[in-house]
């Protein structure tokens, strides 16, 4: 799952409100204090969540620094390559002789979150949406929901939802198929409240107050009252986690597989010289690199440093044990040349005594 979106809408308190737990660890003085970075760095949280005998393995990947510069000019890319680079990871481990175990970051879920500014969705917005919604399942989320009134907060949904219509941005929705006999009446009724909910108002809290029925809930306090997490009549954190956790989990995986994967490994395997949109089209047989991420960088270097230490330590070893062969090779030839001269030395003592008894 990948959360992205600006600085200060709430994404690593809505990862650890999401999951329980602390995952991620604020820190606001960090970035606040050191200058804006570049690039869009690509910051990946492993973790595996436990709970009534059931396990979930959850990569969580954030994107800090997206759209905190003044000229924000393909600020996304560093997000497609990222995207990019995981399903042709797949792709090349599919291709090898053995794959029993393969290594799978590729990326099921990214949630966008969108700034509660009221009006709409701004350029950067737009197209780094549309971006990300031909190569994973898309998620808009309003971040800090409470900063709106109901009725601002419904017609910012409306204006967001025609911008996504009016732009072709495709957007994950839950399967609705109401021809199913099969499928449960209330399970097709959840889905199409999911849609309607679209995009998902959300808020994060990792505090917890009293509710005034005597219950401890998840909460942002304010001096009129408490703005509960998870009540539907607050927001609509509960419906974006059953979407992402419960009921819809196995669609998002089913449809990156079938979807998204598969339009990549068809454009990569084809190219990009059918004169699709470019933006839709992975660059041909992209060399593999680790990524734009400094962070990655500075671990490559660091690698890369380790190895040189290692790699002359290894050759002061090997010219040390040269040292010692030699050393050891001229201490047996002396010996020898003593031992050779200690028999001649004896030989000419035999010769003497023979001489003598004659």
């Amino acid at each position: 799952m990948m959360v992205c979106g600006e600085s200060g809408l709430g994404k690593t308190t809505f990862i650890n409100t999401l999951f329980q737990t602390t995952l991620k660890h604020l820190d606001p003085h960090q970035r606040r204090h050191q200058p804006i970075k570049k690039t869009v760095e690509i910051d990946i949280l492993r973790a595996v969540l436990e709970e009534k005998n059931f396990s979930l393995r959850v990569n969580v990947i954030d994107t800090p620094g997206f759209g905190d510069n003044i000229n924000n000019n393909k600020s996304w890319q560093p997000i497609i390559d990222f995207i990019d680079d995981q399903h042709d990871s797949y792709m090349r481990q599919e291709q090898q002789p053995h794959r029993d175990v393969k290594f799978d970051l590729r990326v099921h879920a990214v949630l966008y979150f969108i700034k509660p500014t009221g009006h709409g969705l701004k350029p950067l917005d737009i197209e780094t949406m549309k971006r990300i919604s031909t190569r994973a399942n898309l998620i808009p989320v309003v971040a800090k929901s409470d900063t709106l009134t109901a009725l601002e907060l419904q017609d910012f949904k409306i204006r967001i939802r025609q911008v996504i219509e009016a732009q072709e941005i495709r957007i994950f929705t839950p399967p609705l198929d109401e021809n199913d006999q099969a499928t449960d009446p209330a399970a097709i009724e959840h889905a199409r409240q999911l849609i309607e909910s679209m995009p998902f108002a959300v808020i994060g809290s990792e505090e917890k107050y009293d509710n005034g029925q005597g219950q401890l809930v998840s909460a942002r306090k304010y001096p009129w009252g408490i703005v509960e997490v998870e009540n539907d009549t607050h927001c609509d954190f509960r419906k974006l986690r059953s979407l992402l956790l419960r009921t819809n989990l196995l669609d998002l995986i089913l449809s990156t597989e079938e979807l998204h994967y598969e339009t990549y490994r068809r454009l990569r395997l084809e190219g990009s010289s059918n004169g699709e949109d470019a933006s839709s089209v992975p660059h041909p047989a992209p060399a593999r690199k680790l990524s734009h991420n400094p962070k990655f960088k500075e671990e490559e270097n660091a690698l890369k440093k380790y190895f040189t230490d290692q790699v002359k330590a290894e050759e002061q070893r090997f010219r040390q044990w040269e040292q010692n062969i030699v050393n050891e090779r001229i201490r047996l030839n002396s010996d020898l040349e003593e031992v050779q001269s200690k028999v001649k030395r004896l030989e000419e003592q035999v010769r003497t005594l023979q001489l003598r008894k004659h």
